[in-house]
């Protein structure tokens, strides 16, 4: 059977299946989805790609020319490097960040998007310092300790960012206690992705824990030196709907997804 088929077959495939009893969770759909998919074959239409790349073009000319008569503007700045990110600009987003920072010192600690551009603009010292940093201001949000992880691991290797994985112990949002799991080695990342369907989920509450457990995934295994094994996983968090309607945060975590993908999938 080909390598490669499309959206339509390959649902209706897993559909079959799934009305024949031979597949009985999201893990097994999961699995026919990957294998049957180029993960290069982008899971953004030209259309909606073109259109992202203007929208974001079209905030950075527009915060260009705010910032030209009122460069400490700190809104303008923080739009202006989530746009710079958006469009793949790491220098220019970090540029602006490091400005919010000395603009105003006290956005520097919860900053966590200033840690994730150093990540992408190949400072990992500098980011595994900042989520050090961080988790002193955020002992809860273990998305914190996640990036430090995975900027100490390009740095030093993976060994070394497990032994100074940060250990937290309160009550933290699902999936991220569970995708900790996978960071700490305590679970594969076929277990995790079969944990989705361990509970009863409404489908939104079960679209988020995919989006970031997908995301994770491909962001752990490319630490570990997997690029080729992330990529699907990526692509798989890159095509979820979700996070592109629930927020900033997820939102922003979406073009994470977004980026990390296309940046792998143009070197493949």
């Amino acid at each position: 059977m080909s390598k490669v088929m499309s959206s339509a077959a390959t649902i209706l495939l897993a559909a079959t299946l799934l009305q024949a009893g031979s597949l009985n969770d999201h893990s097994a759909i999961h699995a026919q989805e990957t294998e049957a998919l180029d993960p290069r074959q982008h899971p953004l239409s030209d259309a909606e790609r073109a259109e992202i790349k203007q929208t974001w073009d079209d905030k950075i000319s527009e915060l260009t020319k705010k910032l030209a008569t009122k460069g400490d503007d700190l809104s303008a700045l923080s739009q202006r490097g989530d746009a710079y990110f958006f469009r793949g600009h790491f220098a220019a987003s970090l540029r602006d960040y490091q400005k919010m920072c000395e603009v105003s010192p006290d956005v520097e600690p919860g900053h966590w998007r200033l840690g994730l551009v150093q990540y992408y603009a190949g400072e990992f010292e500098t980011s595994t310092k900042f989520f050090d940093r961080f988790f002193k201001t955020d002992d809860v949000d273990r998305e914190g300790g996640l990036w430090k992880y995975l900027a100490q691991a390009k740095g030093e290797g993976p060994e070394k960012a497990k032994a100074g994985l940060l250990k937290y112990t309160k009550f933290d949002r699902e999936p991220m206690p569970t995708v900790y799991r996978l960071f700490e080695g305590t679970i594969t990342p076929e277990e995790l992705l079969k944990t989705v369907d361990e509970k009863k989920l409404a489908e939104n509450e079960r679209q988020k824990r995919l989006f970031y457990i997908e995301l994770y995934i491909g962001l752990w295994l490319d630490a570990h030196k997997q690029p080729q094994d992330a990529l699907p996983h990526f692509r798989a968090a890159t095509a979820n709907k979700w996070p592109r309607d629930a927020g900033y945060g997820p939102n922003w975590m979406w073009h994470v997804a977004r980026v990390h993908y296309e940046l792998l999938a143009a070197k493949k």
